[in-house]
């Protein structure tokens, strides 16, 4: 008599729960520009959502605890002049934002912890490189400063926020990208564009290092992101129209490891990942549902876990890093989903008796700390995550300011030289140099006409006393 075996993974049983009413955030306007965007992010402090605005684009920030119903005078984050169409938290400060905008630039923002009445609407930096609409921001997950875009120019920027300056520009994409990945040290980055191309890049090389023709045979956007093991997971469309994904080895792309068929639907599957558990976490946009599958390394390599379900659709969805989860309640991730007037979270959680930490479910992960300063990653160096342990759970980082300090460019320009003539042999000389001799001639002119004829004048007066 056969018998099915199940497979063992601690994994197999995570669910997930919405919060309650009172612990989601009500009347917020979220953005309704036709961009495949997630238009959430958020890290363990802050929740910031890319919403509705007349006369430009703006964003809402919110404290985390700060749940409940949205104060109607809560205040936006404006300046850029057009739709705003992604934002990207800094994975090394939890108080520094990027966004990007139709307005071709890119802007980089300093959240205060305590939020004041006015909007705020002077960013640290503007970044101005491209020539149309920029619609992917994403931050460098080890080296400080590091900030990517790419545009509707199908150019491709790696700037230094610190200095403001672009570091590197890429123009191997000859379509509209939809999305770029950096893989786990960011040595490299991944990249899905309308062409249909999956493209692995060097960005210190300038080059494309791996490339695939048409992943999925579907003519409809593609989603590409990096595992922890090198590998990339892709979601997109088949011939007729089903919702595939696909699991590749960026050394050989002649055939896929895993490839899946879902379901059809139109909504463009967004994945997150979490490199710590290796699960991969699918929202489509309009669906009411959040699968999740987990990538190992025994056949068929990725598996199916679990559905959430709900009744309403989702517009958007922001993913927690691992360092803001609840430990203490077994919870392994944690999504906030975008409806059109509110954002609730949902909470992935594994089923355990015990109170204490479990080891098992949280090895060491990234932390808030660079392993990298900008000048170390652009002359060649690699280094993974700093990581940290989560069994005290999270401790807030020290606040740290973003000082931008822009290159002058007069500093590089050459001093002018003038050429030494025969009759001009102080052409040359330094300034301090110069200086004196004038002020030794200023005086002895002084006390040649000025001093002598004083002391003369002024002693013949006390002669004829």
């Amino acid at each position: 008599m056969s018998r099915s075996i199940v497979r063992q993974s601690k994994f197999r049983h995570v669910f997930g729960q919405a919060g309650k009413t009172e612990q989601g955030y009500d009347d917020i306007r979220v953005s309704k520009v036709t961009w495949d965007s997630s238009f959430c992010a958020v890290n363990p402090k802050f929740l910031a959502v890319i919403v509705e605005s007349s006369g430009g684009g703006a964003f809402l920030v919110l404290p985390l605890s700060k749940m409940g119903r949205l104060d109607k005078n809560h205040p936006l984050v404006t300046g850029h002049t057009g739709p705003v169409l992604d934002i990207d938290w800094c994975p090394h400060n939890d108080n520094i934002l990027a966004s990007c905008s139709e307005d071709t630039t890119a802007m980089v923002w300093q959240i205060p912890d305590q939020m004041g009445t006015r909007p705020i609407s002077e960013p640290i930096v503007v970044l101005e490189g491209h020539s149309k609409r920029v619609g992917i921001v994403t931050w460098h997950p080890t080296a400080r400063n590091i900030l990517l875009t790419a545009g509707s120019d199908n150019l491709i920027i790696i700037w230094n926020v610190g200095t403001g300056e672009a570091l590197i520009s890429m123009d191997d994409h000859p379509d509209l990208i939809y999305n770029v990945s950096w893989n786990r040290n960011g040595s490299l980055f991944c990249t899905t564009c309308k062409d249909r191309r999956l493209r692995v890049c060097d960005p210190r090389k300038r080059e494309v290092v791996a490339e695939r023709m048409a992943p999925h045979d579907g003519i409809r956007p593609m989603r590409a992101i990096f595992t922890r093991d090198g590998n990339l997971f892709t979601t997109g469309f088949t011939r007729m129209s089903q919702r595939e994904l696909g699991l590749w080895d960026p050394t050989s792309f002649e055939e896929p490891i895993a490839l899946l068929e879902l379901d059809t639907s139109n909504g463009v599957l967004l994945p997150y990942y979490d490199p710590d558990t290796n699960m991969v976490y699918l929202c489509g946009k309009g669906d009411s549902s959040i699968r999740y599958f987990e990538i190992t390394e025994e056949p068929p390599y990725v598996h199916y876990l679990s559905t959430f379900s709900s009744k309403e659709p989702q517009r958007g969805m922001g993913f927690m890093p691992k360092r803001g989860v609840d430990v203490s309640k077994c919870e392994i991730a944690r999504l906030y989903k975008l409806h059109d007037k509110k954002c609730e979270p949902i909470a992935m959680t594994v089923p355990r008796k015990s109170d204490l930490f479990q080891d098992d479910l949280y090895p060491d992960t990234a932390g808030s700390d660079p392993a990298l300063e900008p000048e170390e990653w652009l002359e060649g160096r690699d280094e993974d995550p700093i990581l940290q342990s989560l069994r005290d759970g999270y401790v807030p980082p020290k606040s740290r300011e973003l000082k931008v300090a822009k290159k002058n460019v007069l500093d590089s320009r050459p001093t002018t030289r003038r050429s030494m003539s025969s009759c001009d042999g102080s052409a040359n000389l330094p300034v301090s140099h110069t200086l004196s001799v004038c002020l030794s001639v200023c005086l002895s002119v002084f006390t040649m006409y000025i001093i002598t004829p004083l002391s003369t004048l002024i002693f013949q007066c006390l002669l004829s006393l």
